[in-house]
This record gives C-alpha cells, sequence and structure tokens, in this order.
C-alpha cells in the first residue's frame, strides 16, 4: 500500500467521487500534475513545511490547483484543512494505482538495449498481458548492459528475454539434465 492506510482512505474517497461525477479522467490528470509540482523542491519546501502559515500555503495551493476540475481543488482544500497535506505526497502513485486496479491494468517496464518502437512496445504488452491476464501498460527502459533481447518487470514478476537471461537458462538446463550412464 503506498503511502499508508490514510493515503489509501483519501485516495479511495477521490477516486470514488470522481467515478460518481464521471470525472475520473480529469481528476486522474489533476493529480498527475499536482504530483508533477510537488517533485519540484522548491514546492514541496514551503508545503510540507510546519513553518508556513495554513493561509499561506492555502494562497500557494490555490495559484497551483486553479485549472484543476472542482473535486480536485475542494480535495487539496480538504487535505489542508484536516491537517493531512501529507496524502499529497504519495496521492499520486496511489490514484494510479486505483485507476489501474480499475481497469483490471498493471504497469510494467521493459529493459532493452535500444528504444524500442511504439509497435514494439504495443506488441509486447498484448503478448505479456495475454499471458498474465490483465491490460499491461509498459514503458520502456535502456539498459545498456543487455546483448539483446529484454527482460520484462510486471505484477511483481521478472519475464526475461534477454540473450544472457536466455543463456542462462539453457546452462541451468545443461546442468540439471543426468548424464548418459556408461558401461
Amino acid at each position: 500500500m503506498i503511502g499508508g492506510p490514510v493515503t489509501a482512505r483519501y485516495t479511495e474517497a477521490l477516486f470514488g467521487l470522481a467515478s460518481l461525477q464521471g470525472a475520473v479522467d480529469v481528476v486522474r490528470g489533476d493529480v498527475e500534475t499536482l504530483e508533477g509540482e510537488l517533485a519540484e523542491a522548491s514546492v514541496a519546501l514551503w508545503l510540507f513545511d510546519s513553518q508556513v502559515a495554513l493561509e499561506e500555503k492555502r494562497t500557494q495551493l490555490a495559484k497551483l490547483t486553479g485549472s484543476f476540475h472542482p473535486l480536485t481543488r475542494n480535495f487539496v482544500g480538504l487535505l489542508l484543512d484536516k491537517g493531512r497535506i501529507e496524502v499529497l505526497r504519495d496521492l499520486g502513485a496511489a490514484f494510479r494505482l486505483r485507476w489501474l486496479e480499475s481497469r483490471g491494468a498493471v504497469e510494467g517496464w521493459v529493459e532493452s538495449a535500444r528504444p524500442l518502437a511504439p509497435g514494439e512496445m504495443s506488441e509486447l504488452a498484448v503478448a505479456i498481458g495475454a499471458k498474465i491476464g490483465k491490460e499491461v501498460l509498459l514503458k520502456n527502459r535502456v539498459e545498456a548492459s543487455l546483448v539483446g533481447g529484454v527482460r520484462v518487470f510486471v505484477a511483481g514478476k521478472l519475464i526475461d528475454y534477454s540473450v544472457r537471461g536466455r543463456l542462462a537458462g539453457l546452462r541451468r538446463a545443461m546442468l540439471n539434465t543426468p548424464l548418459p550412464a556408461t558401461t
């Protein structure tokens, strides 16, 4: 669970209200934007600093969330009013996981020696999705140490289609194969 039980409860409440209002995608966009803003050290410093006055935080947050959906703006205001502003630290990741869960999807990444084309990524996502029975959303990470092939990390599993992984599998198979008895 990302962010603990308090973050989970608030995330579930926000997701539920957004679902009821048909605004999940808009709110998700707001949450992603907010997550990006909070990644800036200067924003996080004043927002999470107990020395900064509540009204100063409210003013700065109003500027930050001015273009957001009213539900998202009200949610951020509620967190501030309830002294739960810390929920914002993990809200992006928690909301993303809840959104994925609602779609029956999982996120993962593909390590490859070179950047993969969008078509390759789609093919791989469909193939892995068929194996695990879920929609798979993949991101590509270039790992220069891979000679060839790919390694896929999804749903807590490693699927190794790299040259190194295949050679290691072949080595294990050869070592575990009993030799015929000689007479």
